[in-house]
């Protein structure tokens, strides 16, 4: 976390904005920049910074979405997004993202992020998930195997606005349920509660210490969740879920996707157009990306990665945004036949929202795949211990563990007390995450209480009005399909 640059007086309130500005923190330091000798404002001073930015953008305005005369056709954007990915793959994603509205704002991350890029700016900014919808939220195994709930997708981390993620969230939310046959009062329940969960989360850490931040997790085998008790309807959901996690594992992964061959040898099995072969050339590529990746992971990682060898690699497609880039599943054995590991390596790309704002500082703006990687560990609380990055014919990857104790939750077809309590527990997870790199005080300064400032209000309105856009957005892609001027093909997985 960034030292202030300011002096420590307080703010003229003859220049509300600009002194509030700068009693915020700095969501990351230009590495290794480190100042232990430097204080900080207290966090009371920082919350009052905070709540004084509200004079500059009132909670009203993040309620508005513009409709501005020159804004790009969303299937221009889209099209734009496409460069640089395999072409045979893109009808794939075209048929992927044309399946429901909800599908095609997963895919359409540059299309929101020109949205939401004409839009205010609290002037906090925060290391963002960039892309922090409800199916980027789910279950994963801890290196000491418990299961937790957090952010698990990190392809679009950069440093923004905080209140960009809480609008993608919100969005992603209203669209999702409302795919699965939610009522509009429902919906905007819902998103209030998103919204209740973050403000909530970030008055609660906003006093707490640095460090106590960095250790909080979220077990999800455990009567709370975020804070809240869980009634026995969603204890069940988790439950479920957590099994099903449990069960995945590389054990169970190799008896799906990989065959022994007579001679004893393993390979992964053909599925197309999901897993496909690769030829010697790119087989060998891989392999050498995965020994130079290794030099990413701390030294004594290293150590356990060398017990293992490669013995197959296929490239495997991937999510609906991610389609069309090179992702590539490797197959890894140890000591034996039951000691499998998969290992996931995915071309990085530019995130959809790098046009519109400075990014990530040097080094990490170098390498694609370093800045996914350096961004996964800045805010997931517990991380794979096998996250790294490299290159390959001269495309940023990241690498990470394939499908190791994961899982999810099914929150869009949720109704009731499950739909609001998980709700509210995604808007809490994605609080603690920004609340890791950013300025909690401030943010919850900005944010309030809830109880004489309506900003649950104002996100619920600009999600209900961007659902109403993206599901324009969405019949002009699949008109866009209907006319000929993008193709997509069959799909085995809708």
């Amino acid at each position: 976390m960034d030292r202030l640059e300011s002096d420590k007086t307080a703010p003229d309130d003859g220049d509300a904005h600009a002194s509030a500005a700068a009693s915020v923190l700095a969501p990351i330091a230009d590495f290794p920049r480190i100042d232990l000798r430097a204080g900080v404002e207290s966090w009371d001073k920082r919350r009052h910074a905070g709540k004084r930015l509200r004079a500059e953008v009132p909670h009203a305005a993040q309620a508005v979405l513009k409709a501005d005369s020159d804004r790009p056709d969303p299937v221009d954007l889209i099209e734009a997004a496409h460069e640089g990915r395999q072409p045979h793959l893109l009808p794939l994603r075209v048929a992927r993202m044309a399946s429901s509205p909800f599908a095609f704002l997963r895919g359409a991350a540059p299309v929101m992020a020109w949205d939401l890029s004409r839009g205010p700016r609290s002037g906090i900014d925060v290391v963002m998930n960039g892309d922090a919808h409800i199916d980027n939220f789910g279950l994963f195994g801890t290196p000491q195997r418990d299961i937790v709930l957090d952010l698990n997708d990190f392809d679009e981390v950069t440093i923004g606005p905080w209140e960009w993620d809480l609008k993608r969230l919100a969005a992603g939310l209203a669209v999702a349920t409302a795919d699965a046959g939610a009522t509009a009062g429902e919906r905007r329940n819902a998103v209030m509660e998103v919204v209740a969960g973050y403000q909530q989360t970030m008055r609660r850490l906003a006093p707490q210490g640095s460090l106590d931040v960095w250790y909080q997790t979220t077990r999800a085998d455990t009567p709370h969740i975020a804070g809240l008790r869980m009634d026995m309807e969603a204890r069940a959901v988790v439950r479920h879920a957590v099994d099903k996690a449990r069960r995945r594992n590389n054990r169970s992964l190799l008896g799906q996707v990989a065959e022994r061959r007579t001679d004893g040898s393993w390979r992964l099995q053909a599925d197309p157009p999901i897993l496909t072969p690769v030829d010697e050339a790119t087989r060998e590529g891989v392999v050498t990306g995965l020994e130079r990746y290794a030099e990413t992971l701390p030294r004594e990682r290293r150590f356990m990665l060398d017990r293992y060898h490669v013995v197959d690699v296929a490239h495997r497609v991937v999510g609906i945004g991610s389609v069309g880039t090179r992702a590539y599943l490797a197959l890894l054995f140890g000591n034996s036949d039951a000691d499998a590991l998969f290992l996931q390596v995915k071309e990085a790309v530019r995130p959809a929202h790098a046009p519109y704002l400075p990014g990530m500082p040097a080094p990490y703006a170098g390498h694609e795949g370093e800045r996914v990687i350096y961004g996964q560990r800045l805010l997931q609380a517990v991380g794979d211990p096998l996250l790294g990055w490299t290159s390959i014919a001269g495309r940023p990857f990241y690498v990470r563990q394939m499908k190791n104790l994961k899982g999810a939750l099914p929150l869009a077809r949720m109704s009731g007390a499950p739909l609001l309590t998980f709700s509210y527990a995604y808007g809490a997870l994605l609080a603690r995450a920004h609340a890791r790199t950013g300025d909690a005080a401030a943010i919850a300064g900005y944010c309030g209480s809830g109880k004489h400032h309506d900003l649950g209000g104002a996100i619920a309105d600009w999600a209900a009005a961007y659902a109403e856009r993206n599901a324009a957005d969405h019949a002009l892609f699949r008109k866009a399909i209907d006319h000929g001027r993008l193709a997509a093909a069959d799909d085995p997985c809708l």
